[in-house]
């Protein structure tokens, strides 16, 4: 088994973050970066902090980078809240597939109107300030908790995974979905693997993205917790089909520096990542609201 080493850490920020910024004052949640040639380009969540009782939980933004540290932003918004009730409450987590023709689908979590559930939705177009709301693509039944954090890949079979976090007894954890397309309809099926009784991810799970590297089995960043919700960041290899759990870390590798106060946010959460030759950048959030970018070497 392999292991995963993270050798260096960078902040990530964004133009218009700053005093003067039109986002200066929100916190900023779920990096999805990717690159299109030699430019890195970003979705994230961004909402107000402190977060008011009308305020929606989350408003998705994009912005461009050179070096995939410091980004431009858009002038306005890539996915709003609304009007449907189905993400009136909010839009968070996005991923993005780059899909045929130049298309963009980004799957992202939307929150009802009354912020009692969260699906899963898809907005397609061809441009990250031309997004279309599509539909729903998996939705929890009523009362059992949200389904969100998508994370999407393709197996060596040709058949496409959702991999999401969803609620059960009060504790989140991974579900999976497959699909011989994009566009669905996609079916639920067992969980690809659970929690550790006596480790950092006893309770908690949530889905990370996954990188897939020829020669390598693909490996899942994900996200898990202690009772208390203390995340921290793991991994998880796969066999080429999705069909087993090939290798797992037995700590993480990232964790939040130490707070200054026990009662703080003591958060590191995994969003994506950019694989390169020499190694993979990965994206995370802290204490939910700042962005940081870890750079993480396999070894044999």
């Amino acid at each position: 088994m392999g292991a995963y080493v993270v050798e260096a850490l960078a902040d990530v920020t964004l133009d218009s973050a700053g005093p003067e910024g039109r986002l200066a004052g929100h916190d900023l949640m779920s990096p999805f970066v990717w690159t299109e040639g030699a430019r890195h380009r970003l979705l994230v969540r961004v909402l107000p902090n402190p977060l008011g009782p009308g305020d929606p939980t989350g408003v998705i933004w994009a912005g461009d980078s050179d070096d995939g540290l410091c980004f431009t932003m858009c002038s306005k918004a890539s996915i709003r809240p609304g009007p449907e009730a189905m993400d009136a409450g909010g839009c968070e987590d996005p991923t993005v597939v780059c899909g045929d023709e130049g298309r963009y689908l980004v799957f992202y979590t939307g929150v009802d109107a009354k912020r009692e559930q969260g699906a899963l939705i898809v907005a397609e177009g061809p441009d990250l300030t031309q997004l279309t709301k599509k539909r729903v693509m998996l939705k929890a039944p009523a009362g059992e908790g949200n389904i969100k954090e998508a994370t999407v890949a393709k197996g060596s079979d040709g058949r496409f995974r959702i991999f999401y976090e969803y609620a059960r007894a009060n504790a989140s954890r991974i579900g999976m979905a497959m699909s011989d397309d994009l566009d669905g309809p996609w079916d639920v099926v067992e969980d690809p693997f659970t929690i550790r009784d006596a480790s950092w991810d006893n309770w908690h799970l949530s889905t990370g993205p996954i990188v897939q590297q020829h020669g390598h089995d693909p490996v899942m960043f994900y996200n898990g917790a202690t009772v208390d919700a203390r995340w921290r960041i793991g991994w998880v290899s796969f066999a080429p089909d999705f069909s087993c759990v090939t290798g797992r870390g037995i700590e993480p590798i990232l964790l939040p520096p130490p707070a200054k106060d026990r009662a703080a946010t003591d958060i590191a959460f995994a969003a994506s990542c950019v694989a390169t030759s020499d190694g993979i950048w990965l994206y995370y959030s802290l204490e939910d609201r700042i962005l940081r970018r870890a750079f993480i070497k396999r070894y044999l």
